[in-house]
Parts: structure tokens; sequence; C-alpha cells
């Protein structure tokens, strides 16, 4: 390219006048390719197949809950209450025997399917008929720790991506202006923030936690995304400058993953200023859905607050939304080794938060392309552990699916007459990951990435898609 010359103005001298604008041009370039890079990267993606759900709602009620206490009947615990009875124990990987017994609760059936819960959940059981219970559940890991890193992550030991991280990776997010995958109020132990990590997936598939379990969840705010002090124009000056910055030293270091995924990660920060605040903000709710979450009350404001702020984030477009009934307590919420009647303190914590979303989904039309799953790391046994409460139990628990495209109304599988083992229809934790990804419109085989020399997946070389609990 020439410049043209006057008598007056030399060439050295016009280049030296304009350098600024030349600069600028070049800072407002380099901000464009970040933001192309930030939107290319997590720009919605082609599913593999036609997916019956958009979005999944994760409710992790962290220790284990019971299944025998909860949606899996067993009349033989009632007839033998206190006999003992030969297990091999998970714990001790030994045979022994156990006293037997009952469940302090009663079952009632339900809805046009006629399916038993337990009077620990009055409110959820009224939606029997919009939900799939998969009572063959069996997974890797008896204790805690291990356990739930396998059902986030598909691992016990390894450090590997958490399912959310994987699908925001598979099909990017729905809104750019906001994270794909968010976890609200995440447990700090029994793995932490590897539950929610990327691991060797590129970094902006990370989960974004917003709180911190043992915290009022009114606290768990998007931090960091306003400036009182600074005009939203020189706030955009200042984000151009550091990227064009960042860019140049991108270009220069020749590629750099976590440089890159920085980068982004200020590209997406700028989008979320106006975006990502308000969907913590309850106040624009009206009276009735508050109560209908069971905000305002005592025993259910917290996690009533989650289950709102998971509707809202499904509502405007966030891929992967974890909300989770934890604390960071030495013994987790659900996992009574003594005193099993504390289940009837997290199930009305939880009962009618998970009911209102449910009938919040529904009303908006939101339940048929949202799946919702609610469930533990793992079950408890059919004996019991210190006279009054149940140990640990990978063998054999209850999990269950709504909306989604997931066949509603229906029980699959059993486990045997105790409620220790899945015998029938049995589904492992990788079997149940399949399958999301399936309803998400993921091929779990395909979804694949090659780092170390080898190809990862969430279901590692194992899982089976359930396809007789789809619709």
């Amino acid at each position: 390219m020439t410049f043209p010359t006057t008598q007056n103005t030399t060439r050295r001298q016009l280049l030296k006048s304009t350098a600024c604008g030349f600069g600028y041009m070049a800072m407002a370039g380099l901000a464009s390719e970040a933001a192309a890079a930030t939107q290319s990267a997590l720009a919605e993606k082609q599913p593999h197949h036609a997916p019956r759900a958009k979005r999944v709602i994760f409710v992790f009620m962290q220790g284990g809950p019971s299944q025998v206490d909860t949606y899996d009947p067993k009349p033989r615990l009632d007839k033998d209450d206190g006999k003992a009875i030969e297990f091999d124990v998970a714990r001790t990987r030994m045979v022994s025997a156990e006293k037997l017994m009952k469940s302090p609760w009663k079952f009632r059936r339900y809805g046009e399917c006629g399916q038993p819960v337990s009077e620990l959940f009055p409110h959820m059981a009224k939606h029997v008929d919009d939900y799939c219970v998969i009572r063959s559940m069996h997974t890797e890991g008896v204790a805690h720790g291990p356990a739930t890193l396998f059902l986030h992550t598909g691992a016990t030991n390894l450090i590997r991506p958490a399912v959310g991280s994987w699908i925001t990776y598979g099909l990017g997010t729905e809104n750019q202006n906001l994270p794909g995958f968010v976890t609200v109020n995440p447990p700090a132990s029994k793995g932490g923030p590897r539950n929610y990590a990327n691991a060797f997936l590129p970094t902006m598939y990370q989960g974004t936690a917003i709180g911190r379990a043992g915290v009022p969840v009114t606290q768990a705010q998007f931090r960091h995304v306003a400036n009182a002090r600074l005009s939203t124009e020189v706030q955009k000056n200042q984000i151009d400058f550091l990227q064009s910055l960042n860019r140049e030293q991108l270009r220069r270091a020749a590629g750099d993953d976590e440089l890159e995924a920085t980068i982004e990660s200020f590209e997406l920060a700028w989008r979320m200023q106006s975006n990502a605040p308000g969907l913590t903000d309850l106040s624009g709710e009206s009276k009735a859905t508050l109560q209908m979450y069971g905000i305002g009350q005592k025993e259910t404001d917290d996690f009533g607050r989650q289950c709102l702020m998971a509707r809202r984030m499904a509502e405007a477009g966030v891929r992967y939304v974890q909300i989770n009934y934890s604390d960071n307590a030495a013994t987790p919420r659900w996992d009574q080794h003594s005193n099993l009647k504390k289940h009837e303190e997290h199930a009305l914590a939880t009962d009618l938060p998970v009911a209102g979303l449910l009938t919040d989904l529904k009303a908006r039309g939101l339940l048929e392309d949202t799946l919702v799953w609610w469930g533990g790391e793992f079950g408890r046994t059919p004996y019991g552990q210190n006279n009054d409460g149940r140990d640990h139990n990978p063998k054999g628990f209850t999990v269950w699916l709504a909306g989604g495209g997931v066949r509603p109304g229906m029980a699959y599988g059993e486990t045997d007459e105790f409620g220790y083992k899945a015998v029938r229809n049995k589904v492992h934790m990788h079997d149940l990951h399949a399958t999301i990804m399936h309803l998400m419109g993921l091929d779990h085989e395909r979804l694949t990435y090659r780092y170390a020399g080898r190809d990862f997946r969430l279901t590692d070389v194992h899982g089976q898609v359930v396809h007789d609990i789809i619709a």
C-alpha cells in the first residue's frame, strides 16, 4: 500500500502522525478476533443425532438417599425386620450376617401410573407421572469421595472432565452471554472442584461455580461482573486494549491453551456483566412462584432458591445446571449411618422445592426439552448400622429422570427382595451417562478428546444407552 505525499508531508511524517490510528485499528481487529474465537469455541454445535433435550438440570442429593426408604419399597424388610441375613458387604468385601431393618416410613401409590413413593416425598410423589424411576442403578466406589467423582466424571481416581464439561464441549452453549455449565453451591470436599472441572478439555469448558456449600444460597452470586466506578465506554476501551495485548502474546507463544482460555474468559466475562447477575436475582419473581418453591419458609428457603435459579438458568440458555443439596461437613447430608430418621429433615428441605421446579418447568413448556436428573452418588443398605442407620450401598440404588424425552410414569429395573443388589435391567453409572448424552443428541462413543496419546470419552470403554426408558 502507498500513501500520497506533498511537499510539506513526507512518508515518514505521515506514518508517524497516524501511528496511533493504526494502533487503534490493530487493537480493534484483535479484539474482534478474540470475540470470534470465543464465539466459535462456545457457539452451538451440531449434535450427532436429533436431540430430545436441549439442557440438563442435575439435582444432586449428596450422601446417598436410601432407596428402600424413598422409591423402592421391600415387603421382605417389613416381614423379616431384625433377622440376620448374610450379605457380601461392599465396604469390607466379606460375607457377614447383618440384621435387616424395615423402613420407618410408609409407601403409597400415586398418579395414574400407580408407582409407590414413601411419605418422605409427598410433593414429588404428585409428579410421579412426570418422571421415570430407575431402581436398578449400580456404581463404582463405596466411599463418598470415589463414588462422587465417578458420578460426576466417570472415574474414581483419575482427573477427568465432568459430565457438564463434556456436554458443553460437544454442544456449545445456547446463550453466548452466559456460561454453558454452572454449578450452584458445590461442596469443597468429596472431589471438590474436580466434580465440575474440565480436566484435559480446553479450559473454557470448566463449570462456573457460584456460591459454595455450607453458605446460604443468597450469597451465591456471579462475582466481579460489575464496575460501579467506570462507565461502560471506558470499560470497553480497557477490555479492547487488554485483549489486543493478550492476543499478541498468544500469537508469539504460537498457541497456549491456558492463555487462550483466559482471553476467552475475559470476553465471556465482559458479555456476562449485563446478563448473568439477573439470573440469581429472584426479586422479580411473583409471590406465587416463590411460594411454589418454598421460598420464605424456613425449611425450604435455601434449596428452593437453588431450584428457582436452576429454572431461570435453563430458561436463559445455560446448557448444564447443577444444584447441590450438600454441605462441607465430615458427614454429608443423606449419609445416615445412625439416626436414619434424619432423612426426614433432608426430605423436608428438598421435596417441595424439587416439586416446584417440575411444576414450573412444565407450566412454561420447558420440561419437554429439559432433562431433570435427581439422585445421589449411591444408595444405602437394607440392613441396619449402629442400630438405627444404614451403610453405603453402591450395588443397588435409585435415581429418577424427568422430561427431555424420557418415558414418564414408569419404574425401570429391580433390586433383589431386600433392595440390596440390582438384579433386573441393571443400569450402571456409565449407562446413565451414555443415556443422558444420547438424549442430548450426543453419541457417547463418538464424543472423544485426544489426550496423552489416546482418545478419551466420558464413559471410557463402557456404557450402553438405556433405550427402554426413552419415549
